[in-house]
């Protein structure tokens, strides 16, 4: 019997990304750079701000789905500072894409949104982000996107 791990909610993310940088017709597909103007972060046990510089460089694939490689700096209630490195996949109808592209909010329940998320961290009292995968939920807004976090125990 396959012994399927348990999730534990970490926390809810909210990106706010300037506008994309577009680099069409490439070897591997079109690719867009979202670089974070802002965001935050808020769970049972931690806080935060997701801080600028920050991005996803989306590469859109040939078979219609979208890679998600995504690296953000955050910075916790106590001025800890956290690294979320991330990679995903976005699948979705090509009008429901379009939707999304225009600035539409559409249902979260009509597209794929799912990342791998690994932490790294230098402070002792969030060390245990360092030691374990974490799953994220994916949601576009108009400007951004929200994801749930959950940790693999």
């Amino acid at each position: 019997m396959p012994l399927a791990p348990p999730l534990v909610f970490l926390m809810r993310m909210t990106v706010e990304f300037d506008a994309p940088l577009v680099i069409a017709g490439g070897p591997l597909g079109d690719r867009r750079i979202l670089r974070v103007a802002r965001g935050a972060f808020s769970g049972p046990s931690m806080q935060g701000e997701v801080l600028p510089g920050g991005g996803d460089w989306v590469l859109g694939r040939q078979d219609g789905s979208t890679e998600l490689d995504i690296r953000f700096a955050l910075r916790a209630q106590g001025g800890e500072l956290i690294f979320l490195r991330s990679m995903g996949l976005f699948v979705a109808s090509p009008a429901i894409a379009s939707r999304i592209r225009a600035g539409d909010d559409v249902p979260a329940d009509s597209y794929y949104f799912r990342t791998s998320i690994v932490f790294e961290t230098g402070a002792t009292v969030l060390s245990e982000l360092n030691r374990a995968l974490h799953l994220g939920v994916g949601q576009r807004t108009s400007t951004g996107m929200i994801t749930d976090i959950f940790a693999v125990s």
